[in-house]
């Protein structure tokens, strides 16, 4: 199948320490030969403990970080080539959603301004038809459509999230990535925006930055990323299987659910 996101080799290295002449003297190698392919339509996860440098590969592909080596290619365009215009261009194409639901909203503007901002700036919808496109995304993510004239503080986090997520859809991206997007949340919040998440994938392509992994049993594919590195890669029965990192993880996060329990 044709892949929609193409990264080859990607490296991302941060300074760890520095001598007392300021030059570098130690790294950390967050990103460290990445490679993946998300085709379109379906759903990819990138997994692993916190710190595996999974996070930072949705930076490195939104370009909100500057790789050190590799390549990423949309739609077959290398992304690393492209200039300002382009690249505003691509990040309409490509929306994210972050962990922290409270970080991630202006607090001082309405949820109905917080997804028209978006339609604005790419001038993508007369006036006349906002509102309504604003309901419509509401009503997708399990909101209210009165509730677009209320502010982020009036909300939970679970509800924070999903408006969140509505913002993200606002473009009609071409793929959309999932920051441990649920990670922040209590139990029942958490489960509530993973259902809300499968909805929206059917039919799209999206890749899902995750280290709960109840939250990617049912990707097309699952990648598992261990020290900035891939170690392993297939669907969730097939990992569960092979007795890898991907299995060790899952025995851990099932104890420690039957311990909460």
């Amino acid at each position: 199948m044709t892949a929609l996101l193409e990264v080859d080799g990607l490296k991302k290295h941060f300074v760890a320490d520095r001598s007392l002449l300021g030059r570098p003297t130690a790294h950390i190698k967050a990103v460290d030969g990445v490679s993946f392919r998300v085709e379109a339509g379906k759903t990819l996860a990138l997994v692993g403990e916190s710190g595996c440098g999974k996070s930072t590969v949705s930076r490195l592909v939104l370009r909100l970080i500057e790789p050190d080596a590799g390549t990423i290619r949309f739609e077959g365009r290398d992304l690393l080539a492209l200039d300002a215009h382009a690249l505003r261009s691509f990040r309409r194409d490509a929306q994210i959603i972050f962990q922290d639901p409270y970080a991630s909203l202006n607090p001082r503007m309405t949820v109905s301004q917080i997804l028209t901002e978006p339609l604005a700036l790419h001038d993508l919808l007369p006036s006349a038809g906002r509102r309504e496109r604003v309901e419509e995304l509401l009503r997708l993510v399990g909101l209210e459509p009165r509730f677009a004239r209320r502010y982020p503080h009036e909300f939970s986090g679970g509800q924070r999230q999903r408006i969140a997520i509505a913002r993200a859809l606002v473009t009609n991206p071409r793929i959309l990535i999932f920051d441990e997007a649920t990670s922040a949340l209590d139990l029942e919040s958490e489960q509530a925006i993973q259902r809300n998440m499968r909805q929206i994938a059917r039919g799209r392509t999206v890749l899902i930055i995750a280290h709960r992994l109840s939250t990617v049993r049912q990707c097309d594919r699952i990648v598992t990323v261990e020290q900035g590195q891939i170690v392993e890669q297939g669907r969730h029965d097939e990992l569960i299987r092979s007795g890898g990192r991907y299995a060790m993880l899952h025995r851990v996060q099932s104890g420690e659910a039957h311990d909460a329990a």
